[in-house]
């Protein structure tokens, strides 16, 4: 088109308001974006809308249960799925993905994906035409436009080329991330965009101090006052820290005189029982700045903490058969919720199936309706990738029904999460996580080395990918409301009573292709209030 510093004659309609799952669809917050085109802030926001009520702080989400996208012919007005939080999402882990079904094996992937995909307005034969215009911005940027006058005027290409003596040193892009915009094919300027990006993504982490330990919320201040352990020691799996951080919390609960001796580290406070927290240490006025609750960690947070934290056992570990007894089912408290969401990241990094997807599907179609869906397997899928699989460049023109929104005008569509990325040979840089985690769960179900070997054959692990989905963190939930990949729970007690429900389906199998995790959970209706409570003390002012 035009020059691109000219002033857009109409910026994106998706930016002209902000959408809120808490509000009928009448009733929104301007965009404070309105007027521009799409950009990362406008499905990941922070402060904008801090003062707007109903609104308020966000951790890099969204307050829609998807995001608006910009509008194409193919139909599609919001994403496929809930924006996720961005901080602590690049923490480092054995095997690294990204996105809720793993497309992404890197930041600088995801990054580039979503400035050249659908999130942002382009199709799927449109890459390279994507690709062509972000390059064009970057070498035609003058640095008149309103937000590159409030960081110096600098163009893009004074910026990334980075050898202009007038740089200010806190402009200054760092040698690893500059690129010669003069010498540079279009390929090379977006990946160059999409490093700094990803570079930026990467540093947007919850408050640690200098040993690495979180320390904001009220939970972090309540193992640090008890001088509990905070953080897995070194060659300590997550779970056997979890395990050993419960063990010393019902210790210094049980104290005496006698055992208190063999404490391995004893508390630094004078009387060796429970301190619990009734203010905020960090700030003046001992409350929180960002969230409407006390900033406390008492009795109920230390028992749903127990709650979170207890596993029956006996069946710790994950081999199949060993479940729930019905005498446990009565009596609640066990709410095995560390066998996924592992301290103090509280996200064991791989994925499951949780029911999210049936759950939803069934809300439209009928209880028992998802068990019917016809799924192909792998050889048939991907003999038809249009018929059966996402929207690529490869296969622009793919239906996609199985990475979509459930409509009651198509009972075909459903979103099966990683089922659509596991061996699709459009994304043949994300399976090596994929099937690394698929093999080792089926290897922990299975005894021998031949029947193992079976087990981790594609064909027979694609059906273990239906309805899975990467496991989010934890840590500050009240900032990424509603929850789900799909949006579909408004607050934290939905989301325990989904899992009161989904583990009972499970156990019962009427949970399709249910994570065996579920069927030891072991919650009643009394349990929400603490749990609901714990889960609340893991939130921190982020900024």
């Amino acid at each position: 088109g035009g020059d691109v510093n000219d002033p857009l004659p109409q910026g994106d309609p998706a930016l002209n308001k902000v959408t809120n799952w808490q509000l009928p669809p009448d009733q929104y917050a301007n965009g404070p974006f309105a007027g521009q085109s799409m950009n990362c802030r406008s499905c990941h926001f922070v402060d904008e809308l801090l003062d707007v009520q109903n609104y308020g702080m966000n951790t890099y989400s969204d307050f829609a249960r998807r995001s608006p996208i910009p509008a194409r012919e193919d139909g599609k007005h919001t994403s496929v799925r809930n924006a996720p939080p961005l901080v602590n999402s690049a923490l480092p882990r054995q095997m690294f993905f990204l996105h809720a079904d793993a497309e992404f094996p890197t930041m600088v992937d995801l990054v580039t994906g979503t400035l050249t995909g659908r999130n942002y307005g382009w199709l799927s034969d449109e890459q390279e035409a994507a690709i062509s215009h972000i390059a064009r911005i970057i070498r035609e940027d003058s640095g008149t436009g309103d937000l590159a006058q409030e960081f110096g005027g600098l163009s893009y290409r004074v910026l990334f080329t980075g050898t202009d003596p007038s740089i200010p040193q806190e402009f200054l892009i760092p040698e690893d991330f500059r690129v010669e915009v003069s010498q540079a094919t279009d390929r090379q300027l977006v990946q160059a965009v999409s490093q700094l990006i990803a570079a930026y993504t990467d540093q947007l982490l919850f408050s640690q101090d200098d040993e690495g330990s979180f320390n904001l919320s009220p939970y972090d201040v309540f193992l640090e006052m008890n001088s509990l352990p905070r953080r897995p020691d070194k060659w300590e799996s997550p779970n056997t820290y979890a395990r050993r951080l419960l063990q010393q919390i019902k210790f210094l609960e049980s104290y005496d005189s006698q055992n208190y001796s063999r404490w391995p580290s004893p508390p630094s406070h004078d009387t060796p029982t429970i301190q619990f927290v009734e203010k905020n240490p960090h700030t003046a006025d001992g409350k929180f700045q960002f969230h409407d609750q006390p900033f406390t960690f008492g009795p109920e947070e230390l028992q749903g903490l127990k709650i979170f934290f207890t596993q029956q056992g006996r069946h710790q570990h994950r081999h199949k058969g060993h479940h729930i007894r019905p005498s446990d089912q009565a009596q609640g408290g066990i709410g095995n919720c560390i066998a996924c969401h592992t301290p103090p990241n509280f996200t064991d990094f791989r994925f499951h199936n949780t029911g999210i997807a049936q759950t939803e599907y069934e809300r439209i179609h009928g209880p028992e309706s998802f068990s019917l869906l016809e799924i192909p397997g792998l050889q048939h899928r991907n003999r038809n990738i249009d018929a059966y699989l996402p929207a690529t460049a490869k296969h622009p023109h793919a239906h996609e029904p199985f990475r979509a929104i459930p409509s009651p005008d198509n009972p075909q569509w459903t979103d099966l999460g990683i089922w659509n990325i596991f061996w699709n040979p459009d994304f043949p840089e994300s399976q090596l996580p994929i099937w690394s985690i698929l093999c080792e769960d089926a290897l922990n179900e299975h005894f021998g080395v031949f029947r193992g070997f079976q087990a981790c054959r594609p064909d027979r692990l694609l059906p273990r990918t239906i309805g899975a989905f990467k496991t989010p963190g934890l840590r500050d939930l009240s900032h990424s409301a509603p929850y789900s990949h799909a949006g579909i729970a408004d607050t934290l007690n939905d989301v325990i009573q989904g899992y009161i429900t989904n583990s009972d389906l499970a156990r019962k199998g009427l949970l399709r292709n249910g994570a065996s995790e579920l069927k030891n959970i072991a919650l009643i209706q009394d349990d929400i209030p603490a749990l609901t409570a714990f889960l609340r003390s893991l939130n921190e002012d982020y900024e």
